[in-house]
């Protein structure tokens, strides 16, 4: 969830981004520049437009253009343990997101050892909260610097890791986020020790815009979190929209540290919106979505879409705990936990392992864990500057595998290997991220207050 700018979006930069709707339901056709072909071919939608503007008394910020990642400057000692930790929110507000990561970098722990664990001896794993908080955060990164693990999975939010990664990368720890997609990330000088297996926001927000104006939705007002996360996706989303031939009447950016938001949701329904792009955290977002209802602006009034950030089963309970269907018709998008393209292994395992956990961003915490295992495997060293160095190397390029265990034998043999894994291909670009991601579309339409995935959407860069 959250903030690393690489392009702002293909028209500063010249990216182009192709939209390929697989077949989990029927393919829904954009307007303006898209070029739509018959149901089951390729949908390619070309970004191109102007830079956000924000509404009146906000500001956007305009990044620039990416510059090469910095040399390699990870710790170089070892000790022949692979020593793992979590910086994931246990507490906070992204804390009903923390379970499916946590308890899948549990199950990579599980595997890997199950298949032999690394350099011959078992992973071992440290838990942190990063407690959507700062100052929390910052208190659990200092623990597991202080006990030296190697690498770092987390944090959750890009600008709880924003605000931790410059101590991170400092001590010589590498760090992999399985859910960071803030798009100030992307070329942050990161002494080349942070990676994500989450692709960025600049992604995503094509895929938004397409299931908004699929949906015929023209008038789209933004609401945003006024952090790294909700400006960033707000930066790319909107010139999207437009492109997609939407208006945006509004972009609204709140505090996430306020406790009533009424003022802002009068702003946002006084821009006159047929639909509402919602950029938020469950807790103060459900907080907003109470509000929208009380006043005629609800899911059953108005087209509302939400991100990863507010993916959850249990979203009603924020909203209103005593009415599940306080959530029916909210639609949105997230980086897919079972994408066609991942391990096909991975959904049902995780069923079973987790039982009941959600799994949003489950598969990109995995594959945190496994790519760490795999690069210092492939180094013939636990050191962080050595599993950084190989990072890249066991993510593409070489002879596809799906689980550590297969992956290990190809490199105990001696083969280059390409971990394509539970959240797909990882391919990772110079930047240490994703170069295409793989998208769900989703509908609140269950009396409990569940969803219902509808589509697949690929995004290349």
């Amino acid at each position: 969830m959250s903030s690393r700018k690489r392009a702002t979006k293909a028209m500063a930069f010249g990216f182009a981004f192709a939209l390929i709707l697989t077949a989990c339901g029927s393919s829904s056709g954009g307007e303006a520049s898209n070029t739509t072909k018959a149901a089951g071919d390729t949908t390619e939608t070309t970004a191109a437009g102007s830079d956000t503007t924000a509404a009146a008394g906000e500001t956007t910020t305009t990044q620039a253009p990416a510059v090469a990642p910095d040399a390699n400057g990870g710790r170089t000692e070892g000790d022949g343990v692979l020593e793992i930790g979590t910086l994931l929110p246990i507490t906070g507000d992204l804390s009903v997101l923390g379970p499916p990561m946590i308890q899948a970098v549990k199950m990579a722990i599980r595997d890997i050892n199950a298949a032999g664990g690394v350099l011959g001896k078992p992973a071992t794993l440290t838990e942190t909260d990063d407690g959507t908080n700062e100052d929390v955060a910052s208190a659990s990164v200092d623990k597991l610097i202080g006990d030296k693990v190697d690498a770092i999975v987390g944090a959750a939010g890009s600008t709880i890791t924003l605000s931790v990664i410059d101590k991170i990368t400092g001590s010589g720890t590498a760090e992999c986020s399985p859910s960071n997609t803030g798009t100030a990330l992307t070329a942050y000088p990161d002494k080349g020790l942070y990676f994500r297996t989450a692709p960025p926001d600049n992604l995503q927000a094509l895929a938004l815009a397409e299931l908004i104006s699929g949906d015929q939705k023209s008038k789209v007002a933004i609401f945003g979190l006024n952090n790294d996360y909700g400006k960033g996706f707000a930066q790319y989303l909107a010139p999207a929209l437009e492109d997609a031939g939407a208006t945006v009447t509004a972009q609204v950016f709140y505090d996430p540290k306020g406790t009533s938001f009424d003022a802002d949701v009068d702003k946002v329904i006084a821009s006159k919106p047929d639909a509402v792009a919602f950029i938020g955290y469950p807790d103060t977002g459900g907080t907003i979505l109470q509000s929208m209802i009380k006043k005629g602006a609800g899911p059953d009034k108005l087209g509302i879409y939400i991100t990863d950030g507010l993916q959850s089963a249990e979203l009603y309970k924020k909203v209103d705990p005593n009415n599940p269907k306080s959530t029916l018709g909210i639609r949105g998008t997230a980086p897919s936990s079972a994408p066609k393209s991942g391990a096909p292994f991975f959904p049902e395992a995780f069923k079973t392992f987790a039982p009941g956990v959600d799994t949003i961003f489950s598969a990109h915490a995995y594959d945190c864990a496994v790519i760490f295992a795999l690069a210092a495997d492939q180094a013939k060293s636990d050191a962080p500057k050595d599993i950084a160095a190989n990072i890249g190397t066991v993510t593409k390029d070489g002879t596809k595998c799906t689980t550590y265990a297969d992956c290990l034998k190809l490199i105990d043999a001696g083969t280059d290997i390409d971990y394509d894994g539970a959240a797909g291909p990882l391919d990772f670009s110079p930047y240490g991220e994703p170069s295409a991601g793989t998208y769900d579309t989703y509908t609140y339409d269950k009396d409990d207050g569940s969803y219902t995935t509808n589509d697949q959407v690929d995004v290349a860069g």
